[in-house]
């Protein structure tokens, strides 16, 4: 009896080892990154966020329709100049790559800041801030603080652009939020050129 047992019990694991492989309970796939190389000059990539499909939270102070519905922001003096949201973010084939939150406050005592944190996964996160006034192009233009994984060796610049959905209705605040990251390795800048 104890020997039908080990043998139901490999026997049992095999199948189940065999059924995981073949038909697997859980299929990530990884969407390819697309990054555009550039010859002593690090590299750029872009993303961009459909508004309001892509925006899975927003959070600020007197916001009369929350998101999630029922969201309720906190009514503090502190949180009164705070905007929070997060974002789905894609890439340039329009596929969801991460998560991005986008914070937006100001205080009279500490100024004006937009910090922004996109979350790739399989890739890493990256911390960046902008300026709160817009370039004459109509441009955000700040710089990477701190990354991981991939990221933890760069530094580098980015833009963030709006660009409003001229099909929709004027009021309907549609249309898409565009980063464009210029990113450049900081590993081998210490080492000294041996010819």
């Amino acid at each position: 009896m104890f020997r039908t047992f080990l043998v139901g019990m490999v026997l049992g694991l095999a199948a189940t080892g065999a059924g995981l492989y073949y038909f697997p309970a859980v299929n990530q796939i990884r969407e390819r990154s697309l990054i555009v190389v550039h010859p002593n000059q690090g590299n750029t990539e872009s993303f961009h966020i459909n508004v309001p499909t892509d925006r899975i939270l927003i959070g600020a102070p007197g916001r009369e329709n929350p998101l999630p519905a029922g969201l309720e922001w906190p009514d503090d003096l502190q949180f009164a100049g705070l905007r929070s949201e997060l974002f789905k973010i894609r890439n340039g084939k329009d596929a969801v790559v991460g998560v991005a939150s986008r914070l937006a406050a100001s205080n009279a005592d500490t100024g004006d800041i937009i910090e922004w944190v996109l979350h790739l996964p399989a890739r890493g996160s990256v911390y960046m801030t902008l300026q709160t006034e817009p370039s004459e192009r109509g441009q955000r233009l700040g710089r990477l603080l701190s990354g991981t994984r991939e990221f933890a060796k760069m530094r580098g610049t980015v833009s963030e652009s709006w660009v409003a959905d001229t099909s929709a209705a004027e009021d309907s605040g549609a249309g898409r939020i565009e980063l464009l990251t210029a990113f450049v390795s900081t590993e081998f800048e210490d080492e000294a050129v041996v010819e």
